[in-house]
């Protein structure tokens, strides 16, 4: 049975247009299953970003098993990651 395709928040495309308006470069890599919804460059800085839907109830906020696995191997490395659920938190992650 084929998989289907990871489904993008509903503020996914405000947060990384947000993101964009504070100079940042963004690379959507959603689509990847168990790995993070946008890589960001801003200022030489790097981060691996989770988007999620601070509308919505917090069990459906809860991060997957894979992006779990992924956020503590990347955050063991040294790499910043973080989850965002609202425009307030991209903007605090950039200022």
């Amino acid at each position: 049975m084929p998989r289907r395709a990871p489904r993008k928040d509903d503020n996914h495309h405000e947060i990384v247009d947000v993101f964009k308006k504070l100079g940042a470069h963004v690379e959507d890599v959603s689509m990847v299953e168990g790995f993070c919804d946008v890589i960001v460059l801003h200022h030489r800085q790097v981060y691996m970003v989770e988007i999620k839907d601070g509308a919505k109830p917090p069990s459906k906020r809860k991060l997957t098993e894979g992006e779990s696995k992924f956020a503590a191997r990347w955050i063991a490395a040294g790499g910043e990651w973080a989850k965002i659920e609202t425009l307030e938190d991209a903007i605090k992650l950039l200022t």
